[in-house]
């Protein structure tokens, strides 16, 4: 069972993503994780130094790695979904479960986190609304399955993607 997690930065993509994984009993893998395991440093410094392209070099080799290798729960990094060949990826190997958070959701939950490079300007929340504008349309290309984030708590927003897993036949009940 392959399930990829994808929405804005701090739209809930790991803490859903490893609660969703227990649930299953299927291993968690963040791709922020293991980018920044790859690069030797965080992300926020990555980029600073080398920059969002080449950032997104590595990071679309870790998708297509991670996409084809890896059973279980994979939450990936909001921008992911900006090459065409990652959304295939995530579309064609599993099933793409888009937590959908609008920018002023996000902008509350994360307006306190210094670790999101593309956050870290002058208005974050009109950072936020770009981003969103871009990506909105990407994350439902990419996507079998839409949640709607909103103040629900972690367990529900599980509950929902178990019963979307469900319906769809990719997990049975007894899950």
């Amino acid at each position: 069972m392959k399930c990829f997690i994808v929405g804005l930065p701090g739209s809930g993509k790991s803490t859903v993503g490893r609660q969703l994984a227990r649930r299953l009993t299927v291993p968690f893998v963040d791709t922020d994780h293991v980018l920044e395991q790859r690069l030797g440093c965080s992300i926020r410094e990555f980029f600073e130094r080398e920059g969002e392209a080449r950032f997104r070099d590595i990071e679309g080799d870790v998708i297509d790695q991670l996409t084809a290798s890896h059973e279980g729960v994979l939450s990936t990094g909001g921008g992911s979904v900006l090459r065409q060949e990652n959304r295939q990826c995530l579309k064609e190997r599993g099933k793409v479960v888009y937590l959908h958070s609008s920018p002023e959701e996000v902008f509350r939950r994360t307006r306190h986190d210094q670790n999101r490079p593309l956050l870290l300007v002058n208005d974050p929340l009109g950072r936020l609304r770009e981003l969103y504008k871009t990506r909105d349309p990407l994350y439902r290309e990419a996507a079998h399955f839409v949640i709607e984030t909103g103040r629900p708590s972690v367990a529900t927003l599980v509950n929902m993607i178990m019963m979307q897993l469900e319906l769809a036949g990719v997990v049975t009940a007894a899950n």
